[in-house]
């Protein structure tokens, strides 16, 4: 993992290396990020699933899905400035290839389901269908893992 060793000694990489409390920080800000991300998509998984009826699920399903793309974007941020610290080691460590492996299926299962008619009718007042059900499931299993896999990585 040599190459990636350079990002190391990128600015933003020493900042973070030379002062704890700015580490602190992004690190901080990282699991706020996370904690957005997945509050938002465990919501919306969970009223399309059929918990929270009295919400009305078209301008929830849209709202969320937006604060759920804003904790994303802040995730990755932090997290690329994070693993800028110790790219070796992070590129080396199972739990994060499992945790990047996760959030690309995680990536692929938004892709999937928001791209389907049945999400654009559902954003519109329809009732969730029986695939998009399966596919919030399946959402609420594969994020869930990425965060076991991100706070794997400490203990490998």
């Amino acid at each position: 993992m040599d190459w990636l060793q350079p990002l190391s000694q990128t600015f933003p990489a020493r900042a973070l290396i030379l002062s704890p409390t700015s580490y602190l920080l992004v690190n901080a800000a990282h699991i706020m990020a996370i904690g957005v991300l997945f509050g938002a998509i465990l919501s919306l998984d969970l009223r399309i699933l059929g918990l929270a009826r009295m919400l009305p699920l078209a301008p929830t399903a849209v709202y969320l899905s937006r604060v759920a793309a804003t904790g994303l974007g802040l995730a990755m941020l932090t997290g690329l400035g994070l693993f800028s610290v110790r790219p070796g080691e992070y590129a080396a460590n199972p739990a994060f290839l499992a945790k990047l492996a996760l959030i690309a299926l995680g990536l692929i299962n938004i892709l999937a389901v928001h791209l389907t008619p049945a999400w654009r009718a559902t954003t519109r007042g329809a009732d969730p269908t029986k695939v998009l059900r399966v596919g919030a499931a399946i959402s609420i299993l594969i994020w869930g893992g990425a965060i076991i896999a991100g706070r794997w990585i400490g203990f490998i």
